[in-house]
């Protein structure tokens, strides 16, 4: 039975979006202290006891994670989409260092004194940044008014005074920085935060000329000229299956390197146990077991490439994939979303992980198309790109997204199958014919359960929802939140009809779709439990099951279909 789409209940997260919205229209600087009782009275699910006089240190750790390790230095936070708009408005962002954070992929420069200037891609990019840095000051200023005055801050005095059980401490020191922990402290307790915020003139254009500098940093390599022309035509644009996924999965499946380089790996791990796994590795090789095997190897990769300071093993992955037709593109355009091109034809079975091995896979060498997967967008800009991409390529056969989410029904680890999305950007209702079923990822997950049939909610940012708005989703049969869903499939609405995507409507997406649409989410938040929650749990070894069970459905249904077509 088709379902209407839910009725928003009427709480304070629309106003919370609506007052920044409105009050970062100013010219000038905006302290983030306005923003601060919208956002505590909004009951965020991520920063419940924003109200309590008791520090969150869990909401503090959250957001710390998605801000540089400068953050205790910063005053004033520059929201920008270019280099043009910061430079116009005085900022003189290109000889700033660029800033990386644990949580959030997102270009960000320091100027070494006080500013940051944060590039933004969409709208989700203010969406999550502000409530990130309200968030962050308001804890900040709780654990200032218990620290200030104490003679000592050691551990035990830091505990004492904020309340803390080991736990907590833990990610404070976590949130800190490591090596930063020691100043970190000081300063908080030495003086409160007062962070402004600054907004440069944004617009709807400024995010579409960020997708053409992305489009155009990937053009060069996807139209090249050592590719099959057609007669008496321009260079050949071949044929692309889009994949959102992430930079690791797909890569390490079918490039294969940890596959055929399985000593050098399991030596290094046996040397220095990165995460205690030698024992797991060491038993999976005695039981003879290629599915365990193959995902400890890959995951252990990343740790044995990056023991090599001199880069050498980085190259040689590198090279090694680039036989087997896989380029690797770091922040085309400037903009930190990266991108890897498949040639399909250069794909070798004798390498490929086992999993993949599809009958008929060794006529994939008479194959055209490539495979184009990007790193994980932010909301908003998934809209952006992929409607970007859809006018840059040849013929789109697939469209594929492998997506993280917060589950109101499953635990973490857990792979859920949507067919029905609800996007808070449009207020649309999408119905599609969903490319996957359970029985596409039973076989490769281990550690979780595969659920579909269910529906998802496309959210503004992790922040902006609280129980009463999940509940009236849940209500509703919506139990897969997440951010990029919607986006997607607005675009993809919009590459397969003559018009723009409209608002509030029930939108079907299926019937004669010239190609097909996968849509999988893999649950790394539980909110509704107590006991696992995206605040406290890592996605470590056994968090990534889920993710490698995902990315081996996509590639095996690219292989499927690719392989159906090259045999008429």
């Amino acid at each position: 039975m088709e379902r209407q789409a839910p009725v928003l209940p009427s709480d304070e997260i629309d106003l919370y979006v609506r007052t920044y919205n409105s009050l970062l229209r100013s010219s000038g600087r905006v302290r983030v202290r306005a923003f601060e009782e919208a956002h505590a009275y909004s009951a965020s699910s991520l920063h419940p006891r924003a109200l309590a006089l008791e520090p969150d240190v869990s909401a503090f750790a959250y957001a710390a994670g998605r801000l540089p390790i400068e953050m205790p230095k910063i005053e004033l936070v520059v929201l920008g989409q270019s280099h043009e708009l910061f430079e116009a408005a005085g900022f003189d962002v290109r000889n700033w260092p660029s800033m990386r954070t644990r949580g959030r992929r997102r270009p960000l420069r320091f100027d070494g004194k006080s500013t940051l200037a944060a590039f933004i891609a969409s709208v989700s990019d203010i969406d999550d940044l502000i409530p990130i840095l309200t968030a962050y000051q308001i804890e900040w200023n709780k654990m200032h008014a218990r620290l200030r005055g104490e003679a000592s801050l050691e551990d035990a005095t830091v505990t004492t005074a904020l309340g803390l059980d080991e736990n907590g401490l833990r990610a404070l020191k976590d949130a800190l920085g490591a090596t930063d922990y020691a100043a970190g402290i000081a300063a908080m307790a030495a003086r409160e935060c007062d962070l402004s915020v600054q907004m440069l003139a944004s617009s709807y254009s400024q995010f579409q000329r960020a997708a053409q500098r992305w489009w155009s940093g990937i053009e060069p390599s996807y139209v090249r000229k050592d590719r099959p022309r057609e007669p008496s035509a321009g260079t050949r644009r071949p044929p692309v299956y889009f994949v959102s996924s992430n930079t690791h999965a797909i890569a390490n499946l079918v490039g294969g390197y940890a596959n055929t380089h399985t000593d050098a790996i399991a030596d290094y791990v046996r040397k220095e146990n990165p995460e205690g796994l030698a024992e797991h590795l060491e038993r999976a090789i005695a039981s003879r077991d290629e599915h365990e095997i193959a995902s400890l190897l890959h995951y252990l990769l990343r740790a044995y490439i990056h023991a090599d300071a001199s880069g050498s093993r980085m190259n040689a992955v590198r090279s090694f994939e680039a036989e087997s037709g896989l380029v690797h593109l770091s922040g085309p355009g400037h903009v930190d979303v990266d991108v890897q091109l498949i040639e399909l034809a250069k794909v070798d079975p004798a390498r490929v992980d086992p999993r993949l091995l599809v009958p008929g896979l060794e006529r994939i060498t008479r194959s055209e198309a490539l495979i184009v997967n990007i790193d994980y967008p932010l909301g908003m800009a998934a809209y952006h790109l992929l409607s970007r991409l859809g006018q840059g390529v040849g013929e789109l056969r697939g469209v594929y997204v492998m997506g993280k989410a917060a589950t109101l029904n499953a635990r973490v680890g857990d792979v859920m199958l949507s067919g029905m999305v609800y996007d808070e950007h449009t207020r649309n209702t999408f119905l599609f014919d969903n490319a996957f079923g359970s029985k596409d990822i039973e076989p490769h997950l281990r550690h979780g359960n595969v659920f579909d049939n269910q529906g998802a909610l496309t959210v503004r940012s992790a922040f902006l929802q609280n129980r009463n708005y999940m509940n009236a989703f849940y209500r509703d049969g919506y139990t897969v939140l997440e951010m990029e869903a919607g986006p997607f499939l607005s675009a993809i609405y919009e590459l397969v009809n003559p018009t723009h995507v409209r608002t509030n409507e029930i939108v079907r997406l299926s019937g004669r779709m010239p190609f097909e649409v996968g849509l999988v989410h893999y649950a790394s938040d539980t909110p509704y439990s107590r006991r696992e929650s995206l605040l406290s749990k890592s996605l470590s070894y056994f968090g990534v099951d889920a993710t490698y069970a995902c990315a081996i459905a996509i590639v095996r249904r690219i292989f499927e279909v690719e392989i159906a077509r090259v045999t008429r």
